[in-house]
């Protein structure tokens, strides 16, 4: 994909770098045609302010970062996520939507009622309705399960994902926080009705290296995409916690999936040790586990989060590093196994 250059013409409302799919890596997702940039960005909870909406999604498209993933309860609150991206492809992005993939979710709770959370046919085509609403678009590039329903048969989640691609309401399917033996039957039933299962979304970080036995085994072997989200576990894996925890960061608020009692003196330990090994690769800590991920071709995209600017493009410069030696990915493994 390097060397493409566009072809659409750029509006008056958005000025974007003509040079953009030359400073970014693509990657195939699995055994489809679909190709992804190394880098995604995310709007979990980033994306409810217009103005910092269109600088990290302008900033993103800049670096040829054309995968924006998005989910129905994206906030707060619910849905805002999607409100301020359908505002800024409107009209920052007018003339782009088929340079872009947008994607979406459906499982976790979204609103009253018996039908607003997990997996059943009206959930998910109630779900993507509304957010094809928000966004103001016919389809989306990939809608997802978001997470496995242990109470509504698979065999009725993947026949709505088919439904749904068939309806032309997405292109491309895929499940997200399901385990093994679940993404394979997942991957049997929605290939028994002639759709693929395009992309799994897992957490994967080097601190939660459970998709190596869980995930990437079946997903290589079914030819299934992956796109790693919390790829810095909420934050850990920066310079942030080497020795305190800020006021200001996530670890010293009273609630969240990140808490204080996470930082030990151990864990610190552990962090200074990762952060010697990157300085020698003249990375930074965050930039060094974005770009272990990548390590493994199996892994199609790496997804993260951004309230700044800088923090896209210090990312996105981690591709410029050299690879990993096995030197180093041995000492890495010995870090880790701390």
């Amino acid at each position: 994909m390097a060397g493409m250059t566009s072809t659409t013409t750029t509006t008056a409302t958005a000025q974007f770098n003509p040079d953009r799919y030359q400073r970014m890596h693509y990657r195939r997702c699995g055994r489809s045609g679909l190709m992804l940039p190394a880098f995604s960005i995310g709007g979990w909870h980033n994306f409810t302010d217009r103005d910092n909406v269109v600088e990290m999604m302008t900033a993103a498209f800049d670096l040829g970062i054309t995968h924006v993933d998005l989910a129905n309860n994206y906030g707060p609150p619910p849905g805002e996520a999607e409100t301020q991206v359908g505002d800024v492809l409107r009209r920052e992005f007018k003339g782009h939507r088929d340079e872009l993939i947008i994607s979406s979710k459906a499982g976790y709770r979204m609103w009253p009622g018996p039908y607003g959370d997990l997996g059943s046919k009206k959930s998910l085509i109630a779900s993507l309705d509304q957010s094809l609403q928000r966004l103001g678009l016919e389809y989306v590039d990939i809608f997802y399960h978001h997470r496995f329903d242990p109470h509504t048969p698979l065999d009725e989640t993947m026949g709505a994902l088919d439904l749904i691609v068939k309806q032309g309401k997405a292109l491309y399917v895929g499940v997200s926080n399901y385990r093994g033996p679940a993404i394979v039957e997942a991957h049997h039933q929605l290939q028994q009705r002639g759709t693929a299962l395009t992309i799994h979304q897992p957490s994967y970080s080097m601190f939660n290296r459970t998709p190596e036995h869980d995930v990437l085994p079946h997903t290589g072997r079914l030819g299934v995409g992956v796109i790693a989200f919390s790829p810095l576990a909420q934050g850990l894996l920066s310079d942030k916690y080497l020795d305190d925890v800020p006021a200001d960061s996530r670890a010293a608020s009273p609630t969240g999936f990140l808490q204080r009692d996470r930082i030990t003196p151990e864990l610190q330990v552990q962090l200074h040790k990762l952060n010697d090994v990157a300085r020698e690769r003249g990375q930074s800590l965050s930039q060094m586990a974005l770009q272990w991920l990548l390590r493994d071709e199996r892994v199609t995209s790496v997804l993260f989060g951004a309230s700044r600017v800088s923090q896209i493009e210090a990312n996105v410069k981690s591709l410029d590093a050299a690879a990993f030696s096995a030197e180093e990915l041995e000492k890495l493994d010995a870090i880790l196994a701390e």
